[in-house]
């Protein structure tokens, strides 16, 4: 249950570093406009499925957050946010996850908890972080805003919830003198700010389509040929590997994923009343003569080509009835945006810089980028650091 980084990871950094580093970053200076701040609380970036941070001896050789641009947690503190890379379990459920933030975020051992540990077969306890805390303080006074992406979405989002709510089965099954202060709930108010990014709020049809969906023609299987391609459909049809303790397959981010089980997962979430909820959704694709959604190659990554292509074309009803339709065709690559909107059923609007309201997702204008473009970019360079400064200096002068 320790956090690790995938194998993968790594082999896809030495496949690429050598080509993405002749890319060039060579973004301005920017400043940040401090004198409308009213707040400064620390940031902390959750990474998505399979990613890493800044335990993880990865982010020393290739940054989650920035890529090859460099390490955006480094470029936001010297602009004067106080910014810090989580590090999660790859390819575990955003239960687990969100065990391992808090564990983190307090400086104390992972506690799954006993009903969770014991209905999905694993160790109670994971790794020790007494002394190595990711954050100095962490209180209602000294909130925290939290922005995730992809399955970080996921995971900061059922964190909130269980810090305001607390779990009634921990509570239920575990003496008092046992229950980890997470799962006791009140502490909502500890959180300023939420922001996913590409998150799968809903789940997504990429794991739903298959190469029967894809559509036929020129390149439409071709997205899997290269040796890069092909590790990276290997590191997102992981989440679900690595099964090696015994767990129960609902353990999983790919379970957490599938659209039934994500919208039966958002009924679980509440949408606290106090905090403030940004979500970006993001698209690579555009409209063909057909009706379908075709990824933009120039904005695309090449690993998701064949994943968004397949995505674009396809519609169906999951195992549970929920129809998906054309609405969900347009995509970034791996995550629909229609599904990285705002968690269905949770309050929402458009955002409005004039009216920027609490307890209410503010849906961003979608992101021109794949599903790697705020993370700074692959073989796609995307340069993020003014995006992030204006969207973090946003929420401090709220």
């Amino acid at each position: 249950m320790q956090v690790f980084v995938n194998n993968i990871v790594y082999k896809i950094i030495s496949l690429i570093v050598s080509v993405a580093m002749l890319f060039g970053y060579s973004g301005e200076c920017l400043k940040a406009d401090s004198s409308n701040w009213n707040t400064n609380y620390k940031y902390v970036f959750v990474h998505g499925l399979s990613g890493w941070g800044s335990y993880d001896a990865a982010y020393k050789v290739m940054p989650y957050w920035g890529m090859f641009g460099g390490d955006l947690m480094k470029y936001l503190g010297d602009k004067g946010f106080d910014c810090y890379a989580a590090s999660v379990a790859p390819s575990s459920s955003a239960w687990d996850r969100a065990c391992e933030l808090y564990a983190q975020l307090t400086g104390n051992v992972v506690d799954y908890g006993k009903a969770h540990s014991e209905q999905c077969g694993h160790e109670r306890y994971g790794e020790d972080y007494t002394g190595r805390a990711l954050i100095e303080s962490f209180s209602s006074e000294d909130k925290i805003n939290l922005l995730g992406h992809s399955f970080g979405g996921a995971t900061v989002r059922l964190f909130a919830s269980i810090m305001e709510k607390g779990a009634e089965a921990e509570i239920a099954a575990t003496p008092e003198n046992e229950l980890s202060d997470f799962f006791k709930g009140g502490k909502g108010d500890w959180i300023y700010s939420i922001t996913t990014l590409a998150a799968p709020h809903n789940g997504t049809t990429a794991y739903m389509v298959d190469k029967k969906d894809m559509p036929e023609g020129e390149g439409a299987l071709d997205g899997i040929k290269s040796e890069i391609q092909y590790a990276m459909s290997n590191l997102v049809g992981a989440a679900n590997g690595g099964n090696t303790d015994g767990r129960s397959e609902k353990d999983f981010a790919s379970y957490d994923m599938y659209i039934d089980n994500a919208l039966e997962l958002n009924s679980t979430i509440l949408t606290l009343e106090d905090t403030y909820y940004f979500s970006f959704p993001c698209n690579a694709t555009e409209q063909k003569e057909d009706g379908t959604w075709a990824p933009v190659e120039k904005k695309m990554e090449s690993l998701f080509i064949a994943s968004s292509k397949a995505m674009g074309a396809y519609t169906g009803e999951t195992k549970a009835g929920y129809v998906i339709d054309e609405s969900w065709q347009q995509n970034d690559g791996l995550v629909n945006t229609l599904s990285a909107t705002a968690p269905f059923g949770a309050p929402a609007k458009d955002f409005d810089a004039n009216n920027i309201e609490k307890g209410m997702w503010n849906i961003m204008p979608t992101y021109d980028g794949d599903h790697m473009s705020l993370q700074g970019g692959l073989m796609k360079p995307n340069e993020v650091k003014g995006f992030y400064v204006d969207h973090l200096s946003m929420i401090n002068s709220l």
